[in-house]
């Protein structure tokens, strides 16, 4: 029938004649060849019809007689189905679902490799086990475009899949072949259809480059192709009918070629796979400057092992608040982390200066902290500065731990004189040193422009203390980061006792919310360590508050008394040289 349309077609229309010969609907041949086909194409089509035919007559042949078990008589009707789908159950197929068509190839060939793997006589462990990988990775490949359709996590890039498959692909056609000739029981033709199918999937790529001096642009290869792709079919139709003609299978193989053989199959299924792993020594970029997934890396404690490179890559990169990052951005990741590896081992900060020098960092002068290093050896680092392995928990409860040590260390300087409400705490001045601590209203709405007058007043007076309104700020007279702060609120003035302190400073204050307090750090780096009361205890009005302030041998000592009062003075009760206003 298919040399009859060919030879109708071949007289009388281009329709039929592409119909013969390419089995496909007569719309295909206004894609390929909108304008007509030319002398070559015809005589191209009527070729791969004859060639076509003549491999149809092969695949329609009856199977050979004889017994067959029941994994051999599965696999012969399983390779029949497969038969059957490439010849006319794909067109059906096509016409559901692409999930359908997935699930089947997916189900059919899995069963497929495996009566594969049961049914032929590898005569080989290492044979069988090679093949049984190639199986795997082919069903994996298979599994992956199922999960791409459902919108599923893939088993990894399609593109990669993809190209893996077709690699994996041939190995497998390989490996069968050679399990087929070993087992014996199929003819040497059979076997010799399987290499052509296997030439054709190499031949692929090279008819593609040459396919630009064909006629009709790659039609010409795409008959080629197609006629071609018969011929692995033709193999599956030969490999289930031959299955019980063998006999027994042939004497074993001497020990030296068996060892070759193991040898040779083991560099055919392992090559293959090594060839795809992109190699170490590529250079990379995983994060930038800019990268959120850094903000991810916290701690070192935190990270598990395979997540402290990453960790110093961000560091290493990062350019928040402009600064510059420690390494160039054409730095690649591999060449960021020897160079923090050879940091770790330099000398002296002079040596980390060099390195980084050499590395073109524009922070080279700045040299490397620790607590970067740590995260590329912590080994080294854990051994001098063992605080910097922790994890956050062991971090706040350090902290915690540091606070509560500050807090028992500061002691109340009036024990006897009780106020209404009072606390004593250390209080920390990280980031705020140069100021000092306020006392404020922290619910007046004019508070930031009060604070700001408070401050401004302080520097203009050369005063210990500043006053605006519900804001007072109160520097401190040495260079410390931190000092002890006790507060008191009382119904009346109390005593003076000017008596062991260096410097006391009375002014006044007032809260129109009836609210004043002393901000507490909460966690952050600036503030009371300790809960503050509110010393506003007649509510809203106006107070005066006067400041003591001493320098001993564990640091600077301040105590804030508040009470009502309604005078405007600013008073220097006691200073270096005493004074008055």
């Amino acid at each position: 029938m298919v040399l009859a349309l060919v030879a109708v077609g071949a007289v009388f229309s281009d329709d039929v004649l592409w119909v013969g010969a390419e089995w496909s609907y007569p719309g295909l041949l206004e894609f390929y060849a909108p304008d007509g086909l030319d002398a070559t194409t015809r005589v191209v089509l009527i070729v791969a019809a004859l060639v076509k035919a003549q491999l149809l007559w092969l695949i329609l042949r009856p199977p050979a007689p004889g017994p067959l078990d029941r994994r051999e008589r599965a696999l012969r009707w399983l390779l029949y189905l497969a038969v059957a789908y490439d010849l006319v159950l794909w067109f059906p197929l096509g016409l559901l679902p692409d999930m359908v068509d997935l699930v089947f190839c997916l189900v059919l060939w899995s069963a497929v490799y495996v009566l594969y793997l049961l049914v032929i006589r590898w005569r080989s462990r290492v044979l069988r086990a090679a093949a049984g990988a190639m199986f795997a990775v082919m069903v994996a490949g298979m599994v992956n475009e199922v999960l791409d359709e459902l919108d599923l996590l893939e088993l990894g890039p399609g593109i990669v899949i993809g190209w893996g498959l077709m690699v994996c692909g041939l190995v497998e056609t390989v490996l069968t072949l050679v399990g087929q000739h070993r087992d014996g029981r199929w003819s040497r033709g059979t076997l010799t259809f399987g290499w052509l199918s296997l030439s054709t999937y190499v031949l692929v790529f090279p008819l593609q480059f040459l396919s630009g001096g064909f006629a009709s642009d790659s039609l010409v290869l795409t008959i080629f192709m197609d006629a071609m792709a018969l011929v692995h079919v033709v193999w599956l139709a030969a490999t289930a009918r031959e299955m019980p003609s063998g006999g027994l299978p042939a004497e074993p193989l001497p020990p030296a070629r068996r060892r070759l053989v193991r040898v040779a199959v083991a560099a055919v299924a392992v090559l293959p796979v090594v060839a795809l792993i992109q190699p170490e020594s590529a250079p990379r970029t995983t994060f930038s400057g800019w990268s959120i997934g850094c903000d991810e890396f916290r701690q070192f404690g935190d990270l598990k092992p395979e997540e402290r490179d990453d960790a110093f890559l961000c560091r290493a990169r990062d350019q928040m608040g402009g600064v510059p990052p420690m390494f160039p951005d054409s730095t690649s990741d591999q060449q960021i982390l020897a160079y923090g590896r050879e940091l770790c081992r330099a000398r002296d900060r002079e040596a980390q200066v060099a390195l980084l020098k050499e590395a073109g960092s524009e922070r080279a002068s700045w040299g490397v902290d620790a607590w970067d290093l740590v995260y590329v050896c912590p080994e080294i680092i854990g051994a001098t500065q063992p605080e910097l392995l922790r994890s956050s928990e062991e971090v706040e409860a350090a902290n915690k731990a540091y606070i509560a040590e500050m807090n028992a260390n500061c002691r109340d300087p009036w024990p006897r004189t009780k106020g209404v409400v009072q606390a004593t705490a250390n209080y920390s001045l990280f980031a705020d040193g140069d100021y000092g601590y306020f006392v404020l209203d922290p619910k007046d709405e004019r508070g930031e422009t009060l604070a700001e007058q408070a401050i401004d007043r302080l520097y203009k007076d050369d005063a210990q203390v500043g006053a605006a309104g519900s804001s007072v700020l109160v520097g401190h007279i040495d260079d410390v980061i931190d000092l002890c702060l006790t507060v008191k609120a009382f119904r009346a003035a109390p005593p003076l006792r000017l008596a062991g302190w260096d410097q006391v400073t009375e002014v006044p204050i007032t809260t129109p919310t009836g609210h004043l307090t002393v901000p507490e750090a909460d966690g952050g780096d600036v503030g009371a360590n300790a809960p503050m009361p509110n010393l506003a205890i007649e509510g809203k009005g106006r107070y005066r508050l006067r400041v003591y302030v001493r320098l001993a041998d564990a640091g600077e000592e301040h105590l804030v008394v508040v009470f009502p009062g309604t005078s405007k003075k600013r008073l220097r009760l006691k200073s270096w040289k005493y004074d008055s206003e």
